[in-house]
């Protein structure tokens, strides 16, 4: 059976904040946790199956302590890597993953040119490559690992201070001129990235699409839940956030607070 809880975000840092975002404007009554494990940030440098049974624990105790009525997992690396391993552990408990958004990018493009813009882990995942074997076969599709953009991200959006000269390397490999024809969409890869996005289109060297898929992940959301949707406010409590550092830091807290969140 599905739990009574709350629907669960989850995510490294950030990041995921940019799917409940979205999720919030089409399931408004709907309480919602958001849990970053920031304690393990960036996850993207982690040794693959230290990083799987780190997700996994986690979530036995996640879900122990808080009976979601279903989890999204905001972030690529963790979803790719772990997402089957979940399911299984937890089969009546409905995941919501997030994939590169590679099979909307080859059916958009009109050059063929599709770059994925990821973390390095994402990039080296088995689940990435099979992606672009399933959907864009036919598309040259360059994948482009950042060591450093979850972190920009992050110090973006706590007010810190970013320069384009940090941010341009780390774009720099997705724009590709082959055969008269160039790049025209940018897949953002990590859910931190859209918090970006605005910089990026300041400083490419040409106009791209660059493909969010917050949206996309908060519909299959929707789809998910079904009938089990709340339809009218199911309580007064604020939605809360949880990180695994245990941080209460009061920037992080004002932060959260914009997104409608109480840090816990």
């Amino acid at each position: 059976m599905q739990g009574s809880g709350p629907v669960l975000f989850f995510d490294s840092g950030l990041g995921g904040l940019t799917v409940l975002r979205e999720a919030r404007y089409l399931l408004p009554y709907e309480p919602l946790l958001y849990v970053a494990d920031d304690a393990a940030f960036p996850i993207g440098r982690w040794p693959e199956a230290e990083l799987k049974a780190r997700i996994v624990s986690l979530f036995g105790d996640l879900i122990a302590e808080h009976g979601p009525k279903a989890v999204v997992i905001a972030c690529n690396t963790a979803f790719t890597l772990a997402g089957d391993a979940l399911r299984e552990a937890h089969p009546d408990v409905p995941f919501v993953g997030t994939v590169p958004a590679i099979k909307p990018a080859a059916e958009r493009t009109s050059s063929g040119l599709i770059s994925v813009l990821a973390t390095p882990g994402t990039v080296r995942r088995t689940y990435t490559r099979s992606l672009i074997d399933s959907f864009a076969s036919r598309c040259h599709v360059r994948l482009v690992g950042s060591d450093m953009l979850a972190e920009l991200a992050e110090k973006h959006l706590r007010g810190e201070t970013v320069s384009d000269d940090a941010l341009l390397p780390e774009i720099a490999d997705c724009f590709l001129e082959q055969d008269g024809k160039r790049t025209d969409i940018v897949v953002l890869a990590c859910t931190h990235y859209p918090f970006l996005a605005n910089r990026f289109r300041k400083i490419a060297p040409w106009p791209v699409d660059w493909l969010d898929p917050a949206e996309a992940i908060a519909r299959q959301l929707v789809r998910v839940l079904g009938e089990e949707a709340a339809r009218h406010p199911a309580r007064n409590l604020p939605d809360r956030a949880i990180f695994t550092s245990g941080s209460k830091d009061p920037g992080l807290a004002r932060l959260l607070a914009g997104f409608g969140l109480v840090l816990d």
